[in-house]
């Protein structure tokens, strides 16, 4: 199976002066956990993930003043809608992470994570593992 076909293809997008908060209740409001931080004067295109503002606010950082450009990772790992989950999932166990921001043509389509890929592969285990039916 291709990343095209597990991925997500509701994109969050947000500014980097975005508060912590206002990313939370936009994540939270779409049902993602993940979004994408588009700052063309600190290289392009970040990823700021509901573990990021977890890790803020166990710091006791105030998520009205935060701003998502100080918790967006701008070291990115794009994968491309071409990939297989495989090779996304292993990008993912490799990076330690859980989310892939997907490019085609430098251009965001999609979000591949861990969930899309749990969701490919769980159909395929219980049909390995569904006893035979006598009849």
């Amino acid at each position: 199976m291709l990343v095209r076909d597990a991925m997500s293809t509701v994109v969050l997008t947000i500014g980097p002066t975005h508060t912590l908060r206002q990313a939370a209740a936009l994540m939270s409001a779409r049902k993602v956990g993940a979004a994408v931080v588009h700052d063309p004067d600190a290289g392009g295109i970040g990823i700021l993930t509901e573990r990021d503002i977890l890790n803020s606010l166990g710091r006791g950082q105030d998520p009205d003043t935060e701003r998502a450009h100080a918790h967006t990772t701008t070291d990115v790992v794009f994968a491309a809608p071409s990939w297989t989950v495989e090779e996304a999932a292993g990008a993912m166990a490799h990076g330690g992470f859980r989310h892939l921001i997907v490019l085609e043509h430098d251009e965001p389509v999609g979000i591949v994570s861990v969930r899309d890929i749990i969701r490919c592969w769980a159909p395929v285990r219980r049909q390995r593992e569904a006893p035979a039916v006598i009849a």
